[in-house]
């Protein structure tokens, strides 16, 4: 069965949604991150996947605060990304809780520094954030284009050793109109062995049923649950 990923995106302290990564569309859904935390833990899911928005956009961690919150008061095994740029912003992280660090920027801009993590930490701490918007990598909280294409990037980390991997079609995040299910299956295609997590319109839990048909192991979702489109009941039925 896939892994359910429910996601928290922070700015300023506050649950938000971006559509399509878009800083100038933010809707804030709850002024208490560890409020929504409990609700996906009551629920019975076991992980987390938290966003620092605020951390991306300035290049270094910023919002530890809310993760060591959430760490210190659910059970659940967070992964943690956005501005994470150096070994501190990394200490920092996973003395804040966080058990996993995702690493997408500074993978492109700084891989010496990013494989030396992956050395450190091991493929279960470190997971590969490979965003793309028509198959091409982007960066710094998806307001730059690096030009990287996803799978000679995902490719070659893999010979690094990287083994779990998000992406997020940046075209479909936050719109609600469903996954890029082909990207997904090519993805498994051509780069066997990745444990590939799926985030990014996810509208419903149809859509979950898709990308677990296609073979993805993990999806990351947001918004389809603030907006009411899946429930808490919804995730009980899949955690049973």
């Amino acid at each position: 069965m896939i892994e359910l990923i429910p996601a928290i995106d922070i700015i300023e302290g506050k649950c938000v949604r971006l559509s399509q990564g878009d800083y100038n569309c933010k809707k804030i859904y709850n002024e208490d991150p560890l409020e929504v935390a409990k609700m996906f833990e009551g629920s019975g899911l076991k992980r987390l996947h938290m966003v620092d928005l605020d951390g991306a956009k300035a290049h270094h961690i910023v919002n530890y605060k809310i993760l060591d919150r959430v760490a210190s008061h659910t059970a659940l095994t967070i992964d943690f990304g956005g501005g994470l740029k150096s070994d501190e912003d990394l200490k920092i992280a996973f003395d804040s809780g966080a058990k996993m660090v995702t690493g997408g920027s500074i993978a492109v801009k700084n891989p010496d520094i990013f494989v030396r993590w992956l050395d450190q930490y091991g493929e279960d701490c470190i997971i590969l954030g490979a965003d793309v918007k028509e198959k091409k990598i982007a960066i710094n909280g998806w307001l730059e284009d690096s030009g990287c294409d996803l799978f000679t990037f995902v490719s070659d980390y893999q010979k690094k050793g990287i083994k779990k991997v998000i992406t997020t079609d940046i075209a479909r995040d936050g719109m609600l109109q469903g996954p890029s299910v082909e990207l997904y299956q090519e993805m498994l295609q051509r780069l066997p062995g990745i444990y590939l997590i799926a985030s990014g319109g996810v509208s419903c839990t149809d859509d979950i049923e898709c990308l677990n048909k296609a073979g993805v192991q993990g999806v990351i979702f947001g918004k389809a649950f603030f907006e009411g489109r899946i429930t808490l009941t919804d995730l009980q039925r899949f955690t049973r």
